[in-house]
């Protein structure tokens, strides 16, 4: 039995290093993907008037209709403030609870590029709260929401409860 066991134990480990090579030589193209992924669901979920943005309006929308939402990102990008990582605390606890796909995205900036939130004349501080963006009921690209969603199961497959994704600036 113990050589049997070994054996087993023995292909399992097998197993998981493959799959872990796997994640490390596939994981930065594929995240590259979900970016313009999600880059385009945004534009496009803006445009059919699908997004609600800021973390005190999508409070509210969770709040009244929880199940109109398909999609949470919150962004942030390495800042140390304590209130917004309670607010994301609780964000992800209710949209856990309520089955509502989350994810995490550095680059914020580049957000405000996709969504027209930045006036040169302005600086970052000034522009809208980009902290928290839901996506209710997009009509068109259901490939791109389809695309995210697939790519935030692999990550919770992985031990990443709330997956991430790098957004590159251009």
């Amino acid at each position: 039995m113990s050589i049997l066991g070994k054996k087993n134990n023995s292909k399992c480990s097998f197993i998981a290093e493959y799959k872990r090579l796997i994640v490390l030589f596939f994981f930065p193209l594929r995240m590259q993907s979900v970016g313009l992924a999600l880059e385009e669901l945004l534009v496009t979920a803006q445009k059919q008037d699908c997004l609600t943005v800021g973390i005190y309006e999508s409070a509210k929308l969770l709040n009244a209709d929880p199940d109109s939402v398909v999609l949470c990102v919150l962004a942030a990008d390495d800042e140390d403030d304590v209130a917004l990582k309670i607010h994301f605390t609780l964000l992800q606890s209710f949209c856990c609870d309520s089955g509502i796909t989350i994810l995490r995205v550095c680059g914020v900036r580049r957000l405000q590029q996709l969504l027209g939130a930045v006036d040169v004349n302005r600086n970052q501080e000034e522009c809208g709260d980009l902290h928290c963006i839901l996506v209710t009921n997009p009509q068109a690209d259901h490939c791109r929401l389809q695309e995210v969603g697939i790519y935030c199961q692999e990550s919770r497959r992985l031990d990443q409860w709330v997956p991430e994704l790098v957004l590159q600036e251009r």
